[in-house]
C-alpha cells in the first residue's frame, strides 16, 4: 500500500496483509498516562506487549497536567486518614453520579469508586509519592508539595446536599505544577523496566479486522513507510480526545469553540476514536466538553459575584471553575463581569491563572454599572438584594456557601471575564469511545467488539460534563481504566 492509503475510519481486512512487520499479544497506541498504566499492567499479567507512540517521546496529555488524581472512598485512602477524613464509598459514588448527570456510566463509576484506593496503592508501589498533609487554600492545584486538596465542586450547591464533602485531589509530592512531568517520569520508567518494545515517531493508521469483524491488528507508519501490527490478544487504544481536530470540535462540540487554549498535546486529534468508530464502535457523550473561567486564585475572589449583560448573576461563586465557565457560555450574553470589593483583588496580578482586564471601577455601584454599559439600575439591584442576604449568611438566588458570603463593599471593581476578550478560557473534550468498565469497547448495540479496547480522553470515561467536571478525574480515569484495559487485554 503507498504512504497516504490507510485511513483511521476504513479497517484493513486481515487477508490482504501478505507479512507482519511486527507481532505481540498486545498492541498499545498512545505512550501517555493510560497507554502506559495499560502497558504496565498488561506485560505485568505476562503479555508481550508493544508500545506505539507518535511523539519522540511518552508524555501525552498527561505530562502537561498537574496530575492530580481523583481518588478516595473505601475509608479513604492513606492520604485522606492521615489528614483525618473518611470518606465513604457512597458519598463518592453518589458525587461522582451528580457530576456526571444524566449521562453517568454508573457501571463504570462504581467500579472506579470501589478500586480507587487499591489504584493508589498500586501507584505508589509503582514509585508515585503522596506527602500525607492537607492544602487548605481554595485553589486550583498545590503550588506546595501538599498533597490533599479539595479539587471540584464538593462543598458547593447542589453537591453538598448529595453527598458528604471531601477532598479527593491527591497531587504529587513536589511543588507548584510539575506533577504531570514527573508522573510519566516514573510510568515510563516503569514501562522500561518491564521490557515493553516502544516504538517512537510510530503512528496507528488504522485498525485490521479478520474475517468476522474482531480487531487483529493494526496499521502504523514508521519512517514514511506503512507498516503492519499483529496483536493476537487484541490492540488497546489510548491516543487522547480530539481537541487539536478543530472539524471534529466543530461537527460534535462547538460550544468548545468559545475556548482560547485547548489543553491537549498535538496528538488530540480523534484518531483513536476514528479508528474505533471504523469498526462499528458507538461513539457517545461527543457533545460534551470541559470550558473553564479559572478565576481563582486568589480565593478572596469567591466573594464577588459573576454577572451576564443584564447585570444579573447566574451562579453560585463558591462552585468549581470549571462550573462557572460551562454557565458563563451557557449564557446568551454577551458580556461576562466578576464584580467584588476592591479590597479581595489582593494578589490577582502576581497569582491569577485568569488573565482578565479590569473592565470598570467605581466607589459607588452606580459609577461601576455605567462603566461596564450595564442596563441602568440592573447591577444596583442585583448587589443590594446579594448584600441584603449575605449579611445574614444566606444566599436564597444561589445557594452559595455561607464561607464565601459578605457584603460587597466600595471601592467596587469589576473584571471582564467574557470569552473572546482576552480572558484565559481552556477546553478539553470528554466524548468518545463507549466501553465497559473493564475496557472492552461496545459497538452501536451495545456489544463488545472482539480484540479492541480503549482507555483515557479517547472513551467516554468517569467525566461526562464540564459543568460536574473536578480537578484529577481525567488523570485518574486514563490511569485506573487504562491499567483495566490492559488486563482485560492480556487476558482475551
Amino acid at each position: 500500500m503507498s504512504e497516504n492509503s490507510s485511513s483511521p475510519i476504513k479497517p484493513v481486512q486481515m487477508n490482504q496483509v501478505s507479512n507482519w512487520d511486527f507481532e505481540t499479544d498486545v498492541a498499545i497506541v498512545g505512550f501517555g498516562g493510560a497507554g502506559s498504566c495499560a502497558a504496565i499492567e498488561a506485560s505485568d499479567a505476562g503479555a508481550e506487549v508493544i508500545l506505539f507512540e507518535a511523539s519522540s517521546d511518552s508524555g501525552g496529555s498527561t505530562a502537561l497536567s498537574s496530575a492530580e488524581i481523583y481518588m478516595g472512598g473505601n475509608g479513604g485512602t492513606r492520604v485522606q486518614k492521615a489528614c483525618g477524613y473518611d470518606d465513604s464509598s457512597e458519598d463518592m459514588f453518589n458525587y461522582l453520579m451528580a457530576a456526571a448527570g444524566p449521562q453517568a456510566d454508573e457501571a463504570k463509576i462504581r467500579a472506579y469508586v470501589e478500586g480507587s484506593v487499591d489504584h493508589f496503592n498500586w501507584l505508589v508501589s509503582k514509585g508515585i509519592e503522596f506527602k500525607d498533609t492537607e492544602y487548605k487554600q481554595r485553589a486550583i492545584m498545590s503550588m506546595t508539595d501538599d498533597c490533599l486538596l479539595y479539587t471540584g465542586s464538593e462543598k458547593a450547591w447542589p453537591f453538598r446536599e448529595l453527598a458528604k464533602p471531601c477532598p479527593r485531589g491527591h497531587n504529587l509530592y513536589i511543588e507548584g505544577d510539575n506533577g504531570g512531568p514527573l508522573f510519566m517520569k516514573i510510568m515510563t520508567e516503569n514501562v522500561h523496566k518491564n521490557g515493553v518494545q516502544v516504538e517512537f515517531e510510530t503512528r496507528a493508521l488504522s485498525l485490521i479486522v479478520d474475517d468476522q469483524g474482531a480487531v487483529a491488528g493494526l496499521v502504523v507508519r514508521q519512517n514514511r513507510e506503512e507498516k503492519y501490527v499483529r496483536a493476537r490478544k487484541g490492540v488497546v487504544l489510548c491516543a487522547g480526545g480530539f481537541i487539536m481536530n478543530e472539524a471534529m470540535v466543530k461537527r460534535f462540540a462547538p460550544f468548545l469553540l468559545a475556548g482560547n487554549s485547548p489543553i491537549g498535546n498535538p496528538g488530540d486529534t480523534g484518531s483513536g476514536i476514528l479508528m474505533g468508530m471504523g469498526v462499528g464502535a458507538a461513539a457517545i457523550n461527543m457533545h460534551e466538553g470541559f470550558i473553564t473561567l479559572p478565576y481563582y486564585p486568589p480565593s478572596s475572589l469567591t466573594y464577588g459575584i459573576f454577572v451576564n449583560d443584564l447585570g444579573r448573576r447566574y451562579i453560585n461563586e463558591d462552585c468549581y471553575h470549571g462550573r462557572v465557565g460551562y454557565f458563563s457560555v451557557a449564557q446568551e450574553s454577551k458580556r461576562i463581569f466578576l464584580v467584588f470589593s476592591a479590597e479581595d483583588f489582593q494578589d490577582y496580578q502576581t497569582n491569577s491563572y485568569l488573565g482578565a482586564e479590569v473592565a470598570g471601577t467605581g466607589d459607588t455601584i452606580e459609577e461601576l454599572e455605567g462603566e461596564l454599559g450595564l442596563p441602568a439600575g440592573s447591577l444596583v439591584d442585583t448587589v443590594q438584594e446579594y448584600n441584603r442576604f449575605a449579611a445574614e449568611g444566606k444566599d436564597p438566588a444561589f445557594n452559595k456557601s455561607a464561607e464565601w458570603l459578605k457584603p460587597i463593599t466600595a471601592p467596587f471593581a469589576a473584571l471582564d471575564c467574557t470569552p473572546g476578550r482576552g480572558v484565559f478560557v481552556p477546553v478539553f473534550t470528554l466524548g468518545g469511545l463507549d466501553t465497559l468498565p473493564s475496557g472492552e469497547v461496545l459497538d452501536l448495540e451495545g456489544k463488545a467488539i472482539a480484540g479492541l479496547y480503549a482507555a483515557g480522553r479517547t472513551t467516554a470515561g468517569i467525566p461526562r460534563r464540564g459543568q460536574g467536571y473536578s480537578s484529577g478525574m481525567s488523570v485518574g480515569d486514563a490511569t485506573f481504566f487504562g491499567r483495566m484495559a490492559g488486563k482485560a487485554a492480556a487476558a482475551n
